[in-house]
């Protein structure tokens, strides 16, 4: 059976989000900003995600900031990420990317997918 890893990535204006399965990309998006989401879509997209796929998530939570995570409710305020019955959050800090403007698509996600193939193993 094939790991299900979704990265994801608050940031200032927005928060982007890689899924992948193997390793096979089966979902980018480029989303608001984790202070603008209700509090539970995050766990529920997760969950539709999990369930869509027939296999639980790992999840990596890329922060900046410790709030990001606990806004979108898929860590607490000390950093320690969730675990359900459809998926495990890890998180990992990162250092402030300052947005540069893009032409066309959803942007780059190199750095999403290195975190997949770091983090995707476990």
């Amino acid at each position: 059976m094939e790991k299900l890893t979704v990265v994801i990535q608050p940031a200032l204006g927005r928060t982007r989000l890689l899924a992948t399965c193997g390793s096979e990309e089966i979902l980018k998006a480029v989303l608001a900003p984790a202070a603008q989401a209700h509090g539970r879509a995050a766990p529920t997209l997760l969950e539709g995600l999990a369930l869509w796929c027939q296999r639980p998530a790992g999840v990596v939570l890329s922060l900046g900031e410790l709030r990001d995570g606990a806004a979108l409710g898929l860590c607490d305020e000390f950093g320690f990420g969730g675990r359900t019955l459809h998926y495990h959050v890890d998180v990992c800090r990162q250092h402030p990317v300052v947005p540069r403007p893009r032409l066309a698509g959803v942007g780059d996600f190199r750095a999403l997918r290195r975190a997949a193939g770091r983090w995707g193993g476990r």
